[in-house]
C-alpha cells in the first residue's frame, strides 16, 4: 500500500514539474569567483531547463562541459568571449556577475573604471539576442550598473523598466542572518526587507520591519545595521586579498533568479526586495520590496520605516542620486 502511495505520489510530482514552466537561462561572467558557484546552483534549478556559461576566460567551456555532467533537467553549454550572442540567443532570464572583484582597499568608484564598460558590452549582447530577457546585475557598482544598463536598452530601443533588475539579495540575506543570529532565531524564519542601493550607507535595513517583530536597543540597532551596510568589507578583510563576497553572492543571485523566475511562471505573492526603476523616492532607481509578476515587476511597494531608517535614507539620498548619475554618464560619454 506505501509503495503504491510513494509511486503515486512520484508521478504526481513528475507531472507538475511537467506543467510548470520552464526557462533557458544565461550566466555571463561564469568562470569568476561568482560565477561558477553561480552557475552551479542556477543548474540545479528544477526551473531551468537550458543554461549557458559565457566569459572571456578560456577555460569557460570546460565549466560548461564540468556543469552539463550533473544528472538534473537542463543542459549547460559553456561559450568564450566570441560567441556572446550564442549564448544569450532566446534567453529568459540573463544574470550577470561579470567583471572584477573588489580586494583590498579598492572601493566601488574604483570598481566602476573596469566593470562600467564590460557590463556596457554585455548589455548591448542582451538588447540583440534576447530583448525581452529579464536582466539580472550584480556586477559592481549595482548603484551605477543598474543605470548603465538602463541607457544602453533605451540606445536599443528595447528598455523595459519591467525586467531590469539590480540583485540586492545579499544584503537580505546579511540581514536575515545576522538579526537572527543575535536572538538565536532560525534565519530562514526570519525576514528583514533592506531598501535603498547597494553600496555602503545607500544600503538601509528596515529593523523595524523585522519579523517576527523584535526590538533592539539604539546600541544593537546601530551595530547591526553597520555591518549589514559594510558586510562586504568583512568578507574582503577575512578574505585577506583572495577576494570579496563570492559564494554568499552566488547564492543570493540564484535565489533571486529563482524568485524571478517564479513571478514569470505566474506563481503568486513573490515579493523581494530589489534596486528597480521607482518613482516612490527622488532617486530614478531605488531598492523597495517589489512584487514580481509574469512580465517582471508587478507592483513597486512603498517604503515602511521608522523616523531613525527615514533618516538613514534621506541622508543616503545625495550619495544614491550621485552614484546613478554617474551611470547615466558614462553612457553619454561612451
Amino acid at each position: 500500500m506505501l509503495s503504491a502511495v510513494r509511486a503515486a505520489s512520484r508521478a504526481a510530482s513528475a507531472a507538475a514539474q511537467q506543467h510548470r514552466r520552464s526557462f533557458r537561462c544565461s550566466v555571463l561572467g561564469a568562470a569568476g569567483g561568482i560565477g561558477q558557484p553561480l552557475s552551479l546552483l542556477m543548474k540545479l534549478n528544477p526551473r531551468v531547463t537550458s543554461l549557458t556559461c559565457y566569459d572571456v576566460a578560456p577555460f569557460v567551456p570546460g565549466v560548461g562541459v564540468d556543469l552539463s555532467h550533473i544528472n538534473t533537467g537542463s543542459s549547460c553549454i559553456g561559450y568564450g568571449k566570441d560567441d556572446l550572442k550564442k549564448a544569450l540567443d532566446g534567453c529568459d532570464v540573463v544574470v550577470i556577475p561579470a567583471g572584477v572583484p573588489r580586494k583590498p582597499g579598492m572601493t566601488r568608484d574604483d570598481l566602476f573604471n573596469i566593470n562600467a564598460g564590460i557590463v556596457k558590452t554585455l548589455v548591448e549582447g542582451c538588447a540583440d539576442a534576447c530583448p525581452n530577457a529579464c536582466i539580472l546585475i550584480i556586477s559592481n557598482p549595482v548603484n551605477s550598473t543598474v543605470p548603465i544598463a538602463s541607457e544602453v536598452l533605451k540606445k536599443k530601443g528595447v528598455y523595459n523598466p519591467k525586467k531590469l533588475f539590480g540583485v540586492t539579495t545579499l544584503d537580505v540575506v546579511r540581514a536575515r542572518t545576522f538579526v537572527a543570529n543575535a536572538r538565536n532565531r532560525d534565519p530562514a524564519l526570519v525576514t528583514v526587507p533592506v531598501v535603498g542601493g547597494h553600496a555602503g550607507t545607500t544600503i538601509v535595513p528596515l529593523l523595524s520591519q523585522a519579523q517576527p517583530h523584535t526590538t533592539f536597543t539604539d546600541e544593537e540597532r546601530d551595530a547591526l545595521t553597520h555591518r549589514i551596510m559594510f558586510g562586504g568589507d568583512e568578507v574582503v578583510k577575512a578574505k585577506d586579498g583572495a577576494g570579496s563576497a563570492t559564494l554568499s553572492m552566488a547564492y543570493a543571485g540564484a535565489e533571486f533568479a529563482d524568485k524571478v523566475m517564479a513571478g514569470l511562471s505566474g506563481e503568486a505573492c513573490i515579493t523581494e526586495c530589489t534596486f528597480v526603476e521607482s518613482s516612490i523616492t527622488e532617486a530614478k532607481f531605488f531598492s523597495s520590496p517589489v512584487t514580481l509578476g509574469k512580465e517582471g515587476v508587478e507592483t513597486i511597494h512603498d517604503v515602511v520605516a521608522n523616523d531613525h531608517e527615514k533618516k538613514l535614507i534621506a541622508d543616503m539620498m545625495p550619495d544614491l542620486l550621485a552614484q546613478a548619475e554617474k551611470g547615466f554618464k558614462f553612457v553619454k560619454e561612451n
